[in-house]
């Protein structure tokens, strides 16, 4: 289903017509699924759950969808959220099962230098232009594919793809010029 359709959809059911909502509903289902399974590869157990989160929180939270705006990236943010939240559960349930934690000094990184590494990208990355730097945050930092980053930021699937390859070329030459 396109964007114009899931959005006519919306509208409708924040309108009150139950028929538009279920139907939303369901078509929002399949999308949102493969959305986690793309993601979350390495823990399918937890994509169904994941999905009646996001759907329980799309419920919820409808009131704030903005009727003007485009009714994918408001979908995909919700779902990155729910899935934000249970990669953080997953990581501190892992952590408190961890059975190196007293002993793993010799596997700890200089954060010094991460720190300083990172710092230096969104330096870099806030001298690009907005549509470079978008695009590059949420294709290549966030990991959303070329369709969500169109739909999140309106720009077309072709904009995007050109953005990112422009922006990643200015920051390899801001690279060379630092070093």
């Amino acid at each position: 289903m396109s964007e114009e359709e899931l959005r006519a959809l919306m509208l409708r059911a924040l309108d009150g017509d139950a028929a538009a909502y279920q139907k939303v509903l369901q078509s929002i289902s399949s999308l949102v699924r493969a959305y986690f399974r793309r993601r979350l590869s390495s823990a399918p157990d937890e994509i169904e759950d994941l999905l009646q989160e996001t759907l329980l929180a799309i419920h919820t939270k409808r009131h704030t969808y903005h009727r003007e705006q485009p009714f994918t990236p408001w979908l995909y943010a919700i779902a990155r959220y729910k899935m934000i939240d249970c990669l953080r559960r997953r990581a501190h349930h892992e952590a408190l099962n961890d059975p190196f934690d007293d002993d793993v000094e010799w596997m700890s990184a200089d954060d010094g230098e991460a720190a300083a590494s990172n710092k230096d990208l969104a330096v870099m990355l806030a001298a690009l232009p907005a549509s470079q730097r978008l695009s590059i945050q949420h294709t290549k930092l966030q990991g959303l594919s070329v369709a969500e980053a169109a739909a999140m930021t309106g720009m077309s699937i072709s904009a995007i793809k050109v953005a990112v390859h422009r922006g990643m070329k200015a920051l390899a030459n801001k690279w060379k010029e630092q070093a």
